[in-house]
């Protein structure tokens, strides 16, 4: 990597490994290491906070895509309120696919 490369990692769903410990060896030291050898910037952001006022656009221009089936998305429908504890636990486990959603009630 040249000494100016820009290189841009999205990183996502990081509230699985909120309370694991990892497999292997603990790279955090490591990890750090590169960074700071490297000089890589790191910077994390939140979607609601940098892009929140562009979210009005977002969703009108992202229903189109859904309702024209340019969009594929996954969800995980549980039924019933009654389960929530138990679908909120396995979400934190990853056992979850796509979005997973509690269903409430039927139309």
């Amino acid at each position: 990597m040249g000494q100016f490369s820009v290189t841009i990692f999205a990183v996502a769903g990081s509230v699985l490994s909120d309370n694991q410990q990892p497999d292997g060896p603990d790279r955090m030291n490591w990890l750090m290491g590169q960074i700071l050898r490297k000089k890589v910037k790191v910077q994390g952001f939140i979607i609601f906070d940098d892009f929140g006022h562009l979210y009005s656009e977002f969703a009108k221009e992202m229903s189109a895509w859904i309702a024209a089936d340019k969009i594929k998305y996954r969800e995980e429908i549980i039924d019933g309120l009654e389960n929530a504890p138990e679908a909120f636990v396995g979400l934190l486990k990853g056992e979850n696919f796509g979005k997973r959603v509690i269903r409430v009630g039927h139309k």
